[in-house]
């Protein structure tokens, strides 16, 4: 049987949901609450900590609790890496109008707001081990973060590696003001020769650091998915290492796995 805070949280979850309460409204007090619910405060707090676990609420100190606005959410399946590929070879005019984040997102370049910032770093230990080269090898660093104009926190935290020895061949892909690139990382490695052959991604979740948290807005108790994507080209070199951090709150993961025919 369910607990009374639990049948409190699904009647303040309905009315949510149903469009009673509309996104960015005020809730009555936990005082008016316990009061129209005939229950404890304590109750009640309990019931809205799950709500606002659930992404439905905020409580805003000194203001009280609001509605949450739904926030975008992306859904990235593994099917993406070969249009991304498929999309490295066409004018630059095509990959200009869309990217893989209108793709997983549903919205529109016009929607986005983009930062991207590079800096070079000498190879620490495990991802010199990764690439196959001597620890200290200079490496191109790119760090970027892509969110809805209308809203605050991004998609993801994105950093990316590359050996810079690799790129180098091509100098406009050592500036970040070059960036957003139409066509991505394959593109950009495409324009000095070379060809991803396959991508490899890793998943693990825990709860998120405080600045992870900060910066993709979290709900309370709502963990991160951590992704490490290696790229591999058609010689068997790792080309490209990225670690992406995603909102467990906005995020759906989708694998969509062909099989062969009897």
């Amino acid at each position: 049987m369910p607990k009374a805070y639990e049948e409190i949280a699904d009647d303040l979850r309905r009315s949510i949901r149903q469009g009673e309460r509309e996104p960015g409204a005020q809730l009555p007090s936990e005082a008016e609450l316990a009061r129209y619910y005939r229950r404890s405060v304590p109750t009640i707090q309990n019931a809205l900590r799950l709500l606002s676990a659930e992404g439905l609420i905020d409580k805003r100190h000194g203001r009280g609790t609001f509605v949450r606005r739904p926030r975008t959410r992306a859904v990235r399946d593994n099917e993406r890496h070969q249009w991304e590929k498929d999309r490295a070879l066409m004018p630059e005019a095509t990959r200009a109008e869309t990217g893989a984040t209108e793709r997983e997102t549903g919205l529109v370049i016009d929607d986005l707001v983009f930062y991207a910032r590079y800096r070079e770093l000498a190879a620490p230990g495990d991802l010199a081990g990764a690439f196959g080269v001597p620890e200290g090898t200079v490496l191109l660093e790119r760090t970027y973060r892509t969110r809805h104009a209308a809203e605050t926190a991004p998609f993801s935290l994105v950093t990316s590696y590359l050996v810079r020895e690799m790129v180098a061949a091509n100098p406009d892909l050592l500036d970040e003001a070059n960036e957003p690139w139409p066509g991505g990382t394959q593109n950009q490695l495409h324009t000095v020769g070379i060809e991803v052959d396959r991508v490899e991604e890793r998943f693990t979740a825990r709860p998120p650091t405080p600045e992870e948290a900060r910066e993709l807005d979290l709900p309370a108790g709502t963990s991160v998915i951590l992704l490490r994507k290696t790229s591999y080209d058609t010689h068997d070199r790792i080309v490209d290492i990225t670690a992406v951090t995603l909102p467990g709150d906005r995020t759906e993961l989708l694998f969509t796995t062909r099989l062969e025919r009897w």
